[in-house]
């Protein structure tokens, strides 16, 4: 057994409004809080406005809470950006960034990606990088080529283990319901991680949780989170409705 905490991660995405944040929110906070002791951490990204509802909704649990983007910059004439600072002032202690989504709805290269999550660690936030291939990169046979140049450039100097996170997300497999095979998820995290050890040290890469990011859902998540390196998940879809998400949680 991994000595890495499993990370159950919810991307909302553009999803909810305030008296839903304050349900979703609120019930996974009281199951938590019911459960006891448990052997995961568990992590709500929702979209910036929701982020203060939130916050208040978790109060007192121990669940943790993201944003789904910063920007680069600290501060300035960035017009509808958020800036790492303002995360965490509002109470987060992640933040993911380099989604699939927003390298392809807005150009984010791995430059871009790098220098956010530079950004994230300089304000004390854990840095959720998200990694991984097209399904025209699969079918060429780039798979591995593709993450490894994405770990590459998207990680940045400085990372370790207690402040990056890396979610390996196949696009193809996000919110489609297709997912690989388990051996397949295995064979391309043990990647990640050996492609992370010559960027941060095979003893920090060692450490550093993996996440399976492709259509995590209850009825596959015990087998994923079994696997040697896949150390928990970025759930898209199954973390809008509580007994979904907490049943990939407990699958743990």
């Amino acid at each position: 057994m991994s000595a890495r905490r499993i990370l159950i991660a919810g991307n909302w995405k553009m999803n909810g409004l305030s008296a839903d944040a304050t349900a979703l929110a609120g019930g996974l906070a009281e199951k938590l809080k019911g459960a006891g002791a448990v052997n995961f951490e568990m992590l709500v990204c929702p979209p910036a406005v929701l982020i203060p509802v939130v916050a208040k909704a978790i109060a007192g649990s121990t669940m943790q809470l993201g944003g789904q983007d910063c920007h680069m910059n600290a501060k300035g004439a960035h017009t509808g950006d958020t800036a790492a600072a303002m995360l965490k002032d509002a109470g987060c202690g992640y933040v993911i960034v380099g989604h699939s989504e927003r390298r392809t709805d807005h150009a984010e290269t791995d430059a871009i990606v790098n220098a956010k999550a530079a950004a994230a660690h300089a304000n004390g936030l854990i840095a959720v990088i998200c990694i991984g291939e097209t399904e025209a990169q699969r079918d060429a046979g780039k798979t591995l080529d593709v993450n490894g140049s994405q770990i590459a450039g998207s990680v940045p100097e400085g990372s370790t283990a207690a402040n990056t996170v890396i979610a390996y997300e196949p696009v193809w497999a996000i919110g489609t319901g297709r997912t690989p095979t388990s051996a397949e998820v295995q064979d391309v995290h043990a990647f990640i991680r050996a492609e992370l050890a010559k960027k941060i040290g095979a003893g920090e890469a060692a450490k550093t949780r993996i996440l399976y990011g492709g259509s995590m859902n209850p009825k596959n998540a015990k087998e994923l989170l079994a696997l040697a390196d896949v150390d928990g998940g970025l759930i898209g879809g199954a973390s809008l409705k509580v007994d979904d998400f907490w049943a990939v949680a407990t699958s743990a």
